[in-house]
């Protein structure tokens, strides 16, 4: 792991934990005020109407998926954030906190699972077994891990991160959809082309 990877996963974890409270504004900040129009792209690729969301953080997502009349659940490992996403939802709505490789859930309980711009949790093999058995058979998994802004400065952002889309083609195929077809799943790779943003949506079928 280089430096840049290391302060980022620094970063990330400050943000998720003791300053929570900040990400919304930092996900408006960065993404200029595109963060829940990323987050909700993924809303066509979902099937069924039982849905898992794995790492809920603020829980805009889960509002999204309740008002559309869909039995949604979700588990994070921030408690921070599960208080956030509480107060979003209401008391009542059913939150979980744990870790994605051990999964709080029954076998074949899902018709999709879901995650928007998770950390590297969704690579784990355990995470994706766990997947795999609380998925129905024929269920999906639908992934957001990165977005790549058009704009000159985060173009050269994402260079030197070593998350250039430059090297799309092969390295990101390689990074992205090898984990999962390793874990059994058939994989596709959706692009989606905003006017300002290339969305890379990872579909998994199990």
């Amino acid at each position: 792991m280089n430096p840049i990877q290391r302060f980022m996963r620094f970063f990330f974890n400050l943000l998720y934990h003791p300053f929570a409270f900040t990400y919304d504004l930092v996900a408006w900040v960065v993404s200029f005020g595109k963060w829940q129009d990323w987050v909700f792209s993924v809303i066509p690729h979902l099937q069924g109407t039982r849905i898992l969301e794995l790492g809920h953080g603020p829980g805009h997502l889960q509002r999204l998926l309740l008002n559309r009349g869909m039995f949604a659940v979700a588990i994070d490992e921030s408690t921070q954030m599960g208080r956030i996403a509480k107060r979003r939802l209401g008391a009542s709505h059913k939150l979980t906190r744990g870790i994605t490789q051990s999964l709080p859930y029954p076998s074949g309980c899902f018709d999709c699972v879901v995650s928007t711009f998770p950390t590297e949790y969704i690579y784990d093999p355990h995470t994706l077994a766990e997947v795999r058995r609380v998925l129905r058979s024929g269920g999906r998994l639908v992934v957001l891990p990165v977005t790549y802004p058009k704009s000159g400065f985060l173009q050269w952002l994402y260079k030197v991160t070593r998350e250039s889309p430059a090297a799309f083609d092969n390295a990101i195929k390689e990074r992205l959809l090898k984990p999962f077809q390793k874990a059994g799943f058939i994989m596709e790779m959706e692009i989606v082309e905003l006017k300002s943003s290339r969305l890379i949506i990872l579909l998994a079928e199990k």
